[in-house]
């Protein structure tokens, strides 16, 4: 019901926006996506052998395999005939139920994988990608597969997201963000472009909060992920415009049009303009908009809510503007020219072009005086603010008990998530790990003390040493559980309000968690690998 409001309000505020420009024929704007699904595949056995994979979607105990995806050697490899197999049956049942599925192909993690859908509109699109992981996980099955849509199943490895492609458009499917062949004379492009370009500077806190679960803390600012700090990406061609327009120093056109191969039987190729920054969180690319932030196991609903509202306050913001410099006695051109250069000018500090993983761009955001929300905990409270609940009141999307209660479905949600990952990690510390690595120290006493006893004139000083070694892993470990049971005891007691008990989760529980993690991942590269009782990330990132 959100979705559906957002998507009224995009077409109240993006037709009275057209109207204004003299495009009198468009009836109606809409919200189009397309979302780009990421998922992990693996053999089934491993999954049955795996209790934080059952119960909790993502591996909380693995050490890092000697290969990992260092070679992207996965990436570009071809698609193994049991995933094309099983690719091909679930392609087959979504066009049954009407899901327009149009790309497939391996991702940069071993044993990770993309689906990619037509654009729709919003709302189907929304429903449509529900259906999708429904039936990538019943047909996976069928195939003695699991399909993992965990934002971060395997540590140390891609994450899994959900690419948002936006854009709008009219009535007659008419893309309102597809610039042409030459963006600084397409006025109407122009100036909904600017529009988006300030509803992400203006509100890019909150579009950093509709994607903030504790899974996708997980993946953001890893591998392929971009980071916390929401920017936008242009590509140089864009860029020249905007540079040019709030300069006012002319547009030097596009000097480079063609690729040029070098070799005398291959034609000249035309480049594309708009290019990708896999680093960058919303990213132009062509005629649309890459919310690449979106981790792959949410519903695209909540985060395109927030998009279409956003979007709708900016064109409501840039259709204002425009027909007070006409009242102020300014032609329509004249008004357009002053309204884009201020407002590119008062919000160009969200566009960077550059490497968001970069030290230096971090440092650089913080001058720029951009939020840094690094984690759930930091960005779902600006959902409770004045300024996003006069958004959402405005646009009669939320009203304020609707939206603070929201946030407070989520912050339970991420306590209620830590909570499960605590206890299971105790469970397998406590009722797997443990035992293995103490029948591992008994095996290894037992043949120090026989070797003694048979050859006594014998150096063992390095299996000594091992054993020290596994004695005081074991040790560490079992201080570890006590530590992180005593913890989340604590926090279960806790009567205190949903972000203050959010705060202990993301402060306290989670790093004991990763603490037990540590050694026990440090066990697994020592105790006699028939007696790990985990599959291991190197079979189940490869075997399946």
């Amino acid at each position: 019901t959100p979705l559906l409001r957002s998507i009224d309000a995009v077409n109240e505020q993006g037709t009275r926006l057209l109207r204004l420009l003299g495009n009198s024929s468009a009836k109606r704007v809409t919200c189009t996506v397309g979302a780009e699904q990421e998922y992990f595949l693996i053999d089934e056995s491993f999954y049955h052998l795996r209790p934080d994979l059952i119960n909790c979607g993502r591996a909380l105990f693995g050490a890092k395999p000697p290969k990992g995806q260092e070679m992207e050697d996965h990436y570009w490899g071809s698609i193994r005939e049991r995933v094309l197999s099983f690719m091909m049956d679930a392609e087959s049942e979504l066009y049954k139920l009407g899901v327009p599925v149009k790309t497939r192909h391996n991702e940069v993690a071993p044993a990770q994988f993309e689906v990619a859908p037509v654009f729709e509109g919003s709302n189907i699109a929304t429903d449509h990608n529900m259906v999708l992981m429904e039936v990538f996980k019943k047909t996976a099955q069928k195939h003695g597969l699991r399909c993992l849509f965990h934002e971060k199943p395997f540590s140390g490895v891609n994450g899994s997201g959900k690419h948002n492609n936006w854009s709008l458009a009219d009535h007659e499917g008419n893309n309102l963000l597809d610039p042409g062949t030459t963006p600084n004379e397409n006025k109407q492009f122009l100036v909904i472009l600017t529009a988006v370009i300030r509803a992400v500077n203006k509100y890019g806190a909150l579009l950093r909060a509709c994607i903030a679960t504790a899974a996708n803390d997980h993946r953001l600012g890893a591998n392929e992920a971009p980071p916390a700090i929401m920017s936008i990406y242009l590509g140089d061609r864009l860029s020249q415009v905007v540079e040019s327009i709030i300069t006012g120093k002319a547009d030097p056109g596009n000097s480079s049009r063609t690729i040029q191969i070098g070799v005398s039987n291959l034609p000249e190729l035309p480049r594309d303009d708009s290019d990708r920054n896999r680093t960058s969180p919303f990213a132009f690319t062509g005629n649309k908009f890459e919310f690449r932030a979106v981790g792959s196991s949410q519903s695209i609903g909540w985060p395109n809510t927030v998009l279409n509202t956003m979007a709708a306050e900016s064109l409501d913001y840039m259709a204002t503007r425009i027909e007070e410099e006409m009242k102020s006695g300014l032609d329509l051109n004249a008004a357009l020219a002053t309204v884009v250069k201020s407002t590119l000018t008062e919000n160009h500090r969200v566009l960077f072009n550059g490497d968001n993983y970069s030290v230096e761009w971090h440092e650089e955001a913080e001058r720029r005086g951009l939020p840094n929300l690094r984690n759930t905990v930091e960005a779902l409270p600006v959902l409770a603010t004045p300024e996003t609940q006069a958004l959402f009141a405005k646009y009669r999307v939320l009203s304020k008990d609707e939206l603070l209660s929201r946030s407070n479905v989520m912050f339970e949600g991420y306590c209620k998530t830590i909570n499960i990952e605590a206890l299971m990690t105790i469970s397998i510390g406590t009722t797997m790990i443990l035992p293995a690595a103490l029948e591992y120290q008994s095996r290894l006493a037992s043949s120090i003390v026989q070797t003694k006893a048979a050859m006594a004139s014998l150096d063992l000083a390095p299996q000594e040493k091992l054993l020290r070694d596994v004695v005081d892993r074991i040790n560490k470990l079992k201080i570890a559980l006590e530590q992180l049971d005593a913890i989340s005891r604590e926090a279960d007691e806790s009567d205190s309000d949903v972000l203050a008990h959010a705060r202990f989760y993301q402060s306290k529980v989670i790093p004991a968690i990763s603490s037990v993690r540590v050694i026990a991942d440090e066990l697994e590269t020592m105790v006699d690998d028939s007696l790990w009782p985990l599959p291991k990330f190197r079979e189940m990132l490869y075997i399946y």
